[in-house]
């Protein structure tokens, strides 16, 4: 019931018969087949099978039609019941285009399997006790409180992204784990590519050829997220990620003879660099555009809140999380957009963020976009589901398909690094010549989510510490280390919001391997406004 937020159109719950304590609980948020969508999935040719999972498979239907599999339903998941039954648990979850966390239990060989897609995009938490009582949840929120006789204090994870679980099912429902397998690495291109009708791609890393080869991929991303009942929206923060996605969105419906107009959702405060850059951009595109407008104070009351959805203390992605956490609430209680498009991914995987300039090297650089896509979903990823989900929206990152993505990676390390000052130069200059974005949209410099929707004269982080600075004395943060051992804040900002996080987490900052930190450069605070690359651009 904790995470009731995510499926806020249907409940059920069910005992697995035969099996005393095994239960599956589900909350549903309908975007594919009104009518058969509840979950557990269970199909009359396999009644040993029960299937619980979040996520979209974008490939389903392309997967039916190959192998000629019998649909009972029209629900996207279904797909993974043939397939395990046809070539077991490894094919099956390499098959699979797009976003997913799933368990799947098999009573007739007794075994579970747990799943999670290449960067995580969808949550996925696993307790497990040392006797073996197993319990998985979409958020973490909906196990800390589980109590156990064995194990006061359950230890709670998260489930890694691209890999999978076999665990043994014995008579009294408790498990014991097999194996833990990584069945992909970004850089790899997926096996169901072999499977999909993308135009053929050209060889070679020629110039023209490689933006050709990128463009039809990213309208291909695009496309095929465009599956769904409910109505499609976008957010838009102006900056060049989400105006290329929005762009090839609105191009994309109006040329699938959709009848609604895309909305498009831009957050602010007065005189905010990335409201003004999201209206030139609705204009070019001819979206039905909201804007939003937050104040200071709201902002900061919405910390709270924010920081129990998001299950993190993260410096960055808190500061992040709030504006994307009010604009959902505004997308839930304004519109009837439900399933929402957004850029998140592109800095991580096209070299985005502003400190790439000093990377020593382009190998050096493309391991770093490497580590940074492995540990989306403690970050970026985190942020853009929980501050959806909170509302009962779903999000949609057509950046990290995995077609796109891999191709992205296997170019030559040169290609991708900052050209002439200007980072992500090669996704820019991809799309030179479409006009689906204004010029100077397209050339625009990369300006931080948390940064861009205040003006520059007082960035958004400047106003958090402003606060936090009456709210935290030298004295708390001179026994920081004792109080918090594990990732001790350096900074009072950090100090506040881990004093929240702990409020309603207690004992689980280990979730946090690490704060998100800028690279090469002697940064003490993640902000993109403080790097002297920033300033520089500025006074010019």
């Amino acid at each position: 019931m904790k995470i009731a937020h995510r499926g806020p159109d249907a409940f059920r719950f069910e005992n697995v018969n035969g099996y005393t304590n095994c239960c599956f609980g589900f909350h549903r948020l309908a975007v594919v087949d009104q009518l058969f969508g509840m979950q557990p999935i269970r199909l009359k040719k396999y009644p040993y099978l029960w299937l619980c999972y979040n996520g979209e498979i974008y490939n389903h239907t392309k997967m039916q039609q190959h192998f000629e599999f019998e649909y009972q339903t029209k629900v996207d998941g279904e797909i993974i019941l043939h397939l395990y039954d046809k070539g077991g648990i490894e094919q099956t979850i390499c098959m699979l285009d797009g976003v997913f966390a799933f368990i799947l239990l098999d009573t007739a060989s007794k075994k579970v399997f747990l799943g999670r897609d290449t960067y995580g995009v969808r949550p996925l938490f696993k307790a497990m006790t040392e006797d073996g009582f197993l319990a998985v949840c979409s958020e973490a929120k909906g196990l800390v409180t589980l109590k156990h006789s064995t194990t006061p204090f359950l230890k709670v994870e998260p489930f890694l992204p691209g890999h999978y679980e076999v665990l043994d099912l014995k008579p009294n429902g408790k498990v014991a784990s097999v194996e833990m397998v990584k069945y992909h690495h970004c850089r790899d291109e997926p096996l169901h590519a072999l499977y999909d009708n993308v135009e053929k791609l050209f060889p070679g890393f020629e110039l023209e050829t490689v933006k050709s080869n990128l463009r039809i991929l990213f309208n291909n991303a695009i496309r095929k997220r465009l599956m769904a009942h409910r109505r499609i929206g976008c957010l838009l923060s102006g900056g060049l990620d989400s105006s290329l996605v929005a762009a090839t969105l609105s191009k994309q419906l109006k040329e699938a003879q959709i009848q609604y107009t895309l909305q498009t959702f831009a957050i602010g405060m007065e005189d905010s660099p990335d409201l003004l850059a999201a209206r030139k951009v609705a204009d070019h595109i001819g979206s039905e555009h909201h804007e939003v407008l937050f104040n200071s104070e709201e902002g900061i009351q919405a910390l709270d809140e924010v920081i129990f959805s998001l299950e993190t203390y993260d410096i960055t992605t808190v500061r992040a999380s709030v504006g994307m956490y009010l604009i959902s609430k505004y997308i839930r209680k304004n519109t009837d957009s439900v399933v929402i498009f957004s850029g998140e991914g592109s800095d991580e995987l096209t070299q985005g963020y502003i400190y790439f300039h000093k990377a020593p090297s382009p190998e050096k650089a493309e391991e770093e976009s490497e580590r940074l896509l492995k540990e989306l979903y403690l970050f970026d990823v985190l942020r853009a589901d929980r501050t959806t989900a909170a509302h009962g929206l779903e999000l949609r990152v057509p950046f990290l398909d995995h077609r796109f993505s891999s191709y992205y990676l296997s170019l030559p390390p040169e290609m991708r690094i900052p050209k002439n000052g200007i980072e992500k130069h090669l996704l820019r200059e991809t799309f030179e010549d479409s006009n689906l974005i204004p010029k100077e949209i397209l050339w625009r410099p990369k300006e931080a989510f948390s940064d861009g929707i205040t003006s520059v004269k007082n960035s958004w982080f400047k106003i958090l510490q402003e606060y936090v600075e009456h709210q935290v004395d030298d004295t708390m943060m001179a026994n920081a280390a004792q109080k918090f051992p594990f990732n001790t804040p350096k900074t009072k900002e950090g100090y506040y919001y881990r004093q929240i996080f702990e409020r309603h987490y207690p004992g689980r900052a280990d979730w946090l391997t690490h704060y998100w930190m800028p690279k090469w450069i002697s940064a003490t605070d993640p902000s993109a406004r403080t790097l002297t690359h920033y300033k520089s651009a500025a006074k010019a």
